[in-house]
C-alpha cells in the first residue's frame, strides 16, 4: 500500500526526470544541427539524450523502489556506475573545446559509441 510520502516522493521524482531532461534538452537544442555534420550531430546528441533518460530512470528506480544505489550497485559495480555516470557528460561538454573543433566529427562519432556502451552498460548492471 502506497503511504503519501512514497506518492509524493514518485511524483516528485518524475518531475525531477523531466525538468532535468527538459534542461538537458534545451541546452542541446538537438533540433538545431550543424550545417556540414548534421548526422553526426544529431547521432551524438541522440545517443546522449537516449543515455540520460534511461540513467534518470535507472537511478529513480534505485532509489525509490529497489532501496538505493548502493543496494542495486554493489562494491565493484558502484565504480563503473560512478564511471558510467560521468564520462558521457564530460565529452558532452568537452565538444565545445577547441582542441576538437578540426577533428569534432570524429569526436561526435567516438562519444555517440561511448554513450551508447554506456547505455548498454547501466543496463546489463541494473537487470543483472
Amino acid at each position: 500500500m502506497d503511504t503519501p510520502n512514497t506518492a509524493l516522493n514518485n511524483i516528485l521524482g518524475i518531475v525531477l526526470i523531466v525538468i532535468a531532461f527538459a534542461i538537458a534538452y534545451a541546452y542541446l537544442k538537438p533540433h538545431i544541427l550543424h550545417k556540414t555534420r548534421p548526422v553526426s550531430t544529431l547521432l551524438l546528441k541522440g545517443s546522449y539524450l537516449l543515455y540520460l533518460l534511461i540513467l534518470m530512470i535507472i537511478v529513480y528506480i534505485s532509489l525509490l523502489h529497489k532501496g538505493g544505489i548502493d543496494k542495486v550497485f554493489p562494491d565493484i559495480e558502484f565504480f563503473a556506475f560512478l564511471i558510467v555516470l560521468f564520462v558521457p557528460t564530460i565529452g558532452i561538454l568537452a565538444r565545445k573545446l577547441g582542441q576538437f573543433r578540426k577533428k569534432r566529427e570524429n569526436f561526435n562519432y567516438f562519444f555517440t559509441l561511448v554513450n551508447t556502451l554506456c547505455i548498454i552498460a547501466l543496463l546489463v548492471m541494473f537487470f543483472i
